[in-house]
């Protein structure tokens, strides 16, 4: 039997909050549109519980799951900056350790700059 795991891939999942979800539909649409992106899940109605300049805050939000690779992080990571609209998004990228392998070589292969 063919096992469809992988080793370490290259691949990292990050995670990105929005305020809203046509924030989070533009946004997720730029990354893909730029090959910073593989794949954008869009999670609505998140509740997020945060230190915010000296208090606890509680909103609404919607989480952007965003498939990529290591190499495009970076890029990925100055636009987001340069495109959300908070002053400190949330940017965090986890690895992905193993796979569906032609999954994971579909995500490199539409994460190259075209």
């Amino acid at each position: 039997m063919r096992s469809h795991a992988s080793a370490p891939t290259g691949i990292v999942v990050a995670l990105v909050t929005c305020p809203t979800k046509a924030v989070a539909r533009r946004l997720g649409t730029a990354l893909v549109r730029h090959h910073l992106a593989a794949c954008v899940n869009i999670i609505p109605a998140v509740e997020s519980i945060f230190f915010w300049k000296g208090k606890v805050e509680r909103c609404p939000e919607t989480l952007l799951v965003i498939k990529t690779t290591k190499r495009r992080f970076e890029s990925l990571k100055r636009a987001v900056l340069k495109w959300h609209p908070y002053d400190v998004p949330e940017i965090i990228a986890l690895p992905v350790t193993l796979g569906s392998t032609p999954y994971l070589h579909w995500v490199i292969a539409s994460t190259r700059p075209s």
